[in-house]
């Protein structure tokens, strides 16, 4: 809701709202949504005590919302879209002036956006964001009643101005279209979705959107809404055939959402009822996590940052795909990324882009391969290299070489552990001696869902849990079990989020000499649980008994130890 936390902390700290110890502790266990969404959550501060203490700040007059009745003209002078958009409620108009209340008073770029969009002057005022929230659903209705009256209206548009072989034609039918594409990328971005699935199936068009790692299905728009919906999506991506449908193709639409800019990967491939459609939503915002948001606990968190604070060597983050491995990379880059320090990245697609790192996309067409652009970029003396994957023997000996002469390589493999990392560069092609030369540490790890902190209650494990996870019941009596719940915030769900579960694999010299002589995995892990690994389902069973997540999510995450 609130911009600039660390600004917004000081400034209630100044007068007297909220304690140096109490911003502190809200750090330790900070919520997705941030440092003064925590503070709210721990009931320290109310949203209403933020926007009061920030209006008078600002000069802003704060107004008591529940005095305030606007007529239907004044509402009807913001889109509904617009309300929701950037929670802001016309209240009155004299003499020509619009008075307009918002939530956040240092939201300057949702007041330029209003007042560019409206073309009049308008006077902000400050309100209570619970009850601007309120307000808007009152006067607007909610977004999913925006988007039902969208499919309704869009299938009386195509069904007035469009033949089954006209879809993909622009005409007048086309404006509720665009209107209902943007509600689904709207509603995405809302709910937090990472993927959106629009499928053709033979009676139906099916709609699915990706949230915290479980595809979820929405209300779907008419069958025939299909190729206007495609093409529409095509046109948006500025880089696709809309004539073209037999061949998968690949595109890129970059959207704004208020003061976000989000970034979606198209991917179209053709199926027996029509083309399919992924679109990946690459969210910027995510780029800002830090460390202990990936989900590190404090001591796991000491030393990864050691690790990656090594001038030279290789760290690798293992795993399967959708584990999280390039969004541990970039929290990683988003961390060492400082101006005495040269970072340049070699990636397949570029998924995200940085301010200060130097980015080159692999594009094979051209023989812009990883081991190709991985030689010319060592002529570019950086200090530290991110390899999205290492794939081949290639590629390996280069990041390998590099790593031995003074930079520092990070990268990830697919393997289901840490210490299968080794066997697994050494099956590539690269030498036992190299490998345990260049190695300083190996990070397997998964993604379990969060517990929603607005719901989650007190619960307990059963038997069945208890054995699974191998938790004596005296830990449990000291712990803060929690089960899901579910409500408005996580859309009855009861998670929001998901954080990772981390095996961390250090390499010291005992663990150089056995790879030097060839030992196996089962040596190499039994090593490193002497040097205190702790597993894949230990990690999860830690955050478990903190209250983070559930037995439930790391047992169906993650092996038995003893497997």
């Amino acid at each position: 809701m609130f911009h600039n936390d660390e600004f917004i902390a000081e400034t209630l700290r100044d007068l007297g709202l909220v304690t140096k110890a109490q911003i502190g502790a809200a750090r330790e266990h900070l919520a997705e949504e941030g440092l003064i969404q925590t503070l709210v959550n721990d009931g320290i501060v109310t949203e209403e005590d933020i926007a009061r203490a920030l209006a008078a700040q600002n000069s802003m007059e704060f107004v008591d919302l529940g005095e305030a009745h606007p007529e239907r003209r004044i509402l009807d002078m913001v889109e509904g879209d617009d309300a929701r958009r950037y929670q802001a409620l016309p209240i009155a108009l004299r003499n020509g002036i619009l008075t307009m209340a918002i939530g956040d008073p240092m939201d300057m770029q949702s007041m330029d956006d209003l007042t560019y969009k409206l073309q009049r002057e308008i006077e902000f005022v400050c309100g209570s964001p619970q009850e601007i929230r309120k307000l808007v659903v009152k006067h607007y209705g909610s977004a999913e009643d925006a988007a039902n009256e969208l499919l309704k209206e869009a299938g009386e548009a195509k069904r007035s101005d469009a033949t089954d072989d006209e879809e993909d034609d622009d005409g007048p039918g086309d404006a509720p279209v665009i209107k209902l594409v943007s509600m689904i990328l709207l509603e995405a971005h809302t709910n937090r979705a990472s993927d959106i699935h629009i499928e053709p199936l033979e009676h139906k068009l099916r709609i699915r959107f990706r949230i915290d790692g479980v595809l979820q299905e929405m209300q779907p728009p008419p069958k025939k809404l299909h190729g206007a919906i495609i093409s529409r999506l095509k046109i948006m991506s500025k880089s696709m055939s809309i004539a073209e449908k037999r061949i998968p193709q690949d595109g890129r639409i970059q959207i704004r959402v208020g003061d976000n800019s989000i970034d979606l990967r198209v991917s179209t491939i053709p199926t027996v009822h029509g083309e399919s459609v992924v679109m990946r939503i690459l969210d910027k915002t995510s780029l800002l996590l830090g460390l202990p948001d990936l989900g590190f606990l404090s001591d796991d968190q000491a030393k990864f940052e050691q690790c990656i604070n090594l001038p030279d060597g290789i760290i690798l983050v293992t795993g399967p795909t959708g584990s999280g491995k390039t969004t541990t990379l970039y929290g990683c880059l988003n961390y060492m990324n400082k101006p005495d320090r040269k970072l340049i990245t070699v990636e397949d697609p570029v998924e995200y882009q940085m301010n200060g790192i130097n980015q080159v996309p692999v594009n094979t067409s051209i023989g812009m391969t990883f081991p190709a652009a991985l030689r010319s970029i060592l002529r570019q003396a950086p200090n530290i290299i991110m390899i999205g994957e290492i794939r081949d023997s290639e590629t390996a000996s280069i990041a390998v070489n590099a790593s031995l002469t003074g930079h520092l390589v990070l990268s990830t493999l697919h393997t289901n552990d840490a210490p299968s990392a080794i066997a697994r560069l050494v099956d590539i092609g690269v030498k036992p001696f190299l490998v345990s030369s260049s190695v300083r540490a190996i990070v397997a790890q998964r993604l379990v869902r969060r517990l929603c902190p607005h719901c989650k209650l007190p619960g307990e494990l059963s038997d069945y849990e208890l054995q699974t996870l191998q938790i004596d019941p005296g830990q449990v009596r000291q712990a803060s079990v929690m089960r899901p719940v579910g409500c408005e915030r996580c859309r009855g769900r009861g998670y929001r989020g998901r954080m990772g579960i981390f095996e961390m694999f250090i390499v010291d010299d005992e663990v150089r000499n056995m790879v030097n002589n060839n030992a196996s995995t089962i040596a190499l892990r039994l090593r490193a649980r002497e040097l205190g690994m702790r597993t894949l389902r230990e990690d999860g069973v830690r955050k478990v008994l903190a209250g983070m997540t559930t037995a439930e999510e790391v047992i169906s995450t993650t092996m038995s130890d003893l497997d």
